[in-house]
């Protein structure tokens, strides 16, 4: 029989809509039904394409004997963490508060109130390596809970305390543009100047870092900024944690050269990626960089892409129940299907061996340079980069005939904002007209599908329903990727709609008393803490991406109501920005735009005159992370910016301003390019 879980939307959850433990979604009803029977709630918080949250279920919660220990002792819900980042972030803290780790899955023992007492990750069914059985565990904490109530509600409040002096960012200073210079050298400290990423394994992709450095680099001229990014960069797209094949990145590398992933793809790091090589492909022309650009970009297109235009979330790592089958080959393989001159060259530039480099398999790397590999098998250069091509493609297609990973079809307001942004960023600056429409056709579909008729923004939506109030990053990341889509299109609704999720933001998110944004709403249910995450993990923090899209928004309309606050809170936070920047790489960028002061350019004319599309490219096409561009063809427009900023002569006109102080207006592109410098 289905328990609870049967009717949510959620794939991760669903998947444990038949486990004979009778799970509950978090709400009302197993909290209710926790208080009135007088049990404990046990919290299991994880993931779709998270691999052990699928071993503890197969060992545990379809075990019959485990699931009836845990159905007399304990009221049982499962979380989804990527539609309940708020839940997540809560417990996640208080168990890294009691242990000092933490990760997924997240196993809490709770009060009837919410309130944590024990935590861990994965448990196994029995007692193995040190750790205890989780059918042992379970009877042994219950029992603890009816016998230490009273130790219990006072480690709990010690620990709620503790947990709810989070950072403030009351008491700011004017910020202080050393923090920039003295965050960019820790980082380039950490960083690994043979293999790219930060020294040492794991190694996760850390886009937010990368970003700051190349806007440092853009101010300075610091050419050992701009090489920590591409020896980055170049590991990173030679290395197994990029599908060569296929497009796109996995998770991240658990080894130290980028060759090992932990296989599942993530929306998220995909659309950071793909603005992290689309600036470095701005800054140096290099055809790699907008190669990875375009083949992450059709990925997300050919496999994550709903019908209606939204994006689904993840792709698991496993298929036919093996962690990376669908994504590895064998030298067989590879000789059956190309050859065996074709094979050869293939297997010596992507290491395919017989013994393998993964498991007895190979993940496929580039280990050669084409220029290196062509010299050593006496080619031409073009003509062995067509044979790979070529190779590439029918490897592609025998491995569109196997078994694919399974896909999580949740869509996300937070995680679309920021697929967004990349796509349309990406349209303008290669003049892709098939990105712009995606573009297009995702902010309408999250505009009509994730707003409600108030204008408050749903979190997830999936087979036509939409559910669970927006958190904070569900704001400032839909309002970004808007506010990209309008530069791309100069179509106002989007920037109206930006604006608007700020002003939603203003009213309904901001901490008067501590300074910065609480994560949720001020009418959303009440949770044992209300969460502020401030640092940044897998993507943004909510607050860094609310400080900078409200800095843009300062200087498209001069209203202070968007400046004071994102600059209070970066003044505020500097210090720890200083000390620990590679948790706040975000708001370091965010930070630039106080330190370079945003330059503003407002272009009035007819959309299609020639000189307007020359005007375009000189602010559109190199790399300019410090301005905003706003566009006008007369009339009304609901951006201060253009007011009263006319077409000089009936000309395409220019003006280049800062902090609403523009310089003499211009007619030709080659004169906004002296003014922009």
């Amino acid at each position: 029989m289905p328990n609870h879980l049967i009717n949510e939307t959620s794939p991760y959850l669903l998947q444990h809509a038949h486990n004979p433990v009778e799970w509950y979604p978090w709400g009302e009803a197993a909290l209710q039904k926790a208080r009135a029977e007088n049990k404990p709630i046990f919290l299991s918080i994880g993931y779709a394409a998270c691999h052990w949250c699928h071993v503890m279920e197969k060992e545990s919660f379809e075990n019959p004997a485990i699931a009836d220990i845990m159905n007399q002792l304990f009221i049982n819900v499962k979380v989804d963490r990527e539609e309940r980042p708020d839940l997540d972030s809560i417990y996640m803290d208080a168990v890294t508060a009691l242990t000092g780790h933490g990760g997924w899955p997240l196993s809490v023992w709770l009060t009837p109130d919410g309130v944590p007492f024990y935590g861990g990750t994965y448990f196994p069914p029995n007692d193995r390596m040190g750790m205890p059985g989780l059918g042992r565990l379970m009877q042994t904490l219950a029992d603890f809970y009816h016998r230490q109530k009273d130790a219990i509600q006072k480690q709990g409040e010690q620990l709620l305390a503790r947990m709810n002096n989070s950072l403030s960012l009351a008491n700011p200073a004017p910020f202080d543009a050393a923090v920039l210079d003295a965050a960019a050298q820790s980082i380039l400290r950490a960083i690994d100047f043979s293999r790219g990423g930060t020294q040492g394994a794991p190694k996760f992709p850390q886009p937010m870092i990368y970003e700051f450095l190349l806007r440092r680099y853009a101010r300075t001229g610091d050419t050992t900024l701009l090489g920590a990014v591409e020896i980055t960069l170049q590991n990173m797209a030679a290395g197994g944690i990029y599908d060569q094949l296929g497009g796109g990145f996995h998770r991240y590398s658990t080894d130290a050269e980028w060759l090992v992933p932990h296989f599942e793809k993530m929306l998220y790091d995909n659309a950071l990626l793909a603005r992290l090589y689309l600036h470095a492909f701005q800054i140096t022309g290099k055809p790699r960089y907008r190669r990875v650009v375009e083949e992450t970009l059709a990925y997300i297109r050919r496999e994550m892409t709903h019908p209606q235009g939204g994006f689904y979330s993840t792709q698991d790592a496993d298929s036919d129940g093996e962690e990376g089958k669908f994504f590895v080959w064998t030298a067989e393989e590879v000789l059956y299907l190309l050859g065996d001159t074709a094979a050869e060259h293939f297997s010596a530039v992507y290491d395919v061996t017989r013994r393998g480099n993964w498991d007895g398999k190979s993940i496929l790397r580039q280990k050669q340079s084409l220029a290196e590999a062509a010299e050593s098998f006496g080619m031409d250069e073009s003509a062995l980069a067509a044979e790979l091509a070529k190779s590439r493609k029918i490897l592609f297609d025998r491995r569109e005939q196997r078994v694919k990973p399974a896909r999580d079809e949740k869509i996300l307001t937070a995680w679309n904002g920021m697929m967004l942004a990349a796509f349309a960023e990406a349209g303008r600056v290669l003049d892709n007209a098939e990105y712009i429409a995606v573009a297009h056709r995702n902010a309408d579909f999250l505009l009509e599908n994730l707003r409600s008729p108030d204008g408050r923004l749903w979190r997830t939506w999936k087979d036509g329903r939409a559910k669970l109030s927006g958190y904070l990053e569900d704001y400032a990341f839909f309002a970004d990727g808007l506010l990209a889509l309008y530069q791309t299109t100069f179509d106002e609704r989007y920037f109206s709609a930006a604006r608007e999720l700020m002003d939603t933001v203003l009213a309904h998110f901001r901490d008067p008393a501590d300074g910065g944004f609480f994560d949720t709403a001020d009418d959303h249910p009440e949770l044992v803490v209300r969460p502020k995450d401030l640092q940044d993990n897998a993507t943004p923090s909510g607050n860094a991406m609310a400080v900078h899209t409200l800095l843009l928004l300062a200087a498209y309309t001069g209203d202070d109501r968007y400046f004071e606050p994102a600059a209070s809170a970066l003044g505020a936070l500097q210090t720890v920005m200083r000390r620990y920047p590679l948790g706040f790489g975000h708001w370091l960028a965010a930070a630039t735009l106080i330190e370079a002061g945003v330059q503003e350019i407002a272009l009035a004319g007819e959309p299609n005159h020639p000189e307007m599309a020359r005007m375009l490219s000189v602010v559109q096409k190199p790399y300019r992370p410090f301005q905003i561009v706003a566009q006008s063809s007369g009339g009304e427009s609901v951006i201060p910016l253009l007011h009263n900023r006319p077409a000089q002569n009936g000309e395409p006109t220019a003006y280049v301003c800062r902090n609403f102080a523009c310089q003499l207006p211009v007619t030709t592109a080659e004169a906004l390019e002296a003014e922009i410098g």
